[in-house]
């Protein structure tokens, strides 16, 4: 599993001009699942999510937690994150897990957050989807997981 996290005050993700998931401070988490990945990975990342102290402290250090600071996480399904720019011009998908596979991972890591105590919101498994959101800092972390 590979995912972006982002640090937000906002994010929204739309779909056909309809609001899907909307949260305030919080976790814009971009999830890729990979071939090979299982649940195994999904509970490893949900724990990192969770707890990564990407946060600011009262003296401006990054150290505190989502869930320290009661923020909420907005999880959309991308499998171009497993896209493969090494070889020619376009990339190459094959490192994505089969789409069945990968939207019950999907929808578990949320689930595995969410009992972890995050509030969580989602995307929609393969929707064409225009997300929003304002990174605060900007902070952008990659975090993967491989099995």
């Amino acid at each position: 599993m590979r995912a972006v996290l982002q640090r937000v005050t906002s994010a929204k993700v739309t779909v056909d001009d309809e609001i899907v998931g909307q949260i305030a401070s919080g976790l814009l988490i971009l999830l890729g699942v990979g071939h090979g990945d299982t649940e195994t990975e999904a509970k490893w990342l949900a724990d990192k999510a969770a707890n990564l102290r990407i946060f600011e402290d009262d003296a401006g250090k990054m150290n505190r937690s989502v869930l320290d600071v009661n923020g909420s996480a907005l999880v959309v399904s991308q499998f171009t994150l497993l896209g493969d720019c090494r070889k020619g011009r376009r990339p190459a998908f094959t490192g994505a897990a089969d789409p069945a596979i990968a939207k019950e991972l999907y929808l578990r890591f949320g689930d595995l957050l969410s009992q972890r105590g995050v509030p969580v919101e989602r995307g929609i498994f393969a929707a064409d989807m225009q997300v929003a959101l304002v990174n605060d800092g900007p902070v952008t972390m990659v975090v993967d997981r491989l099995p």
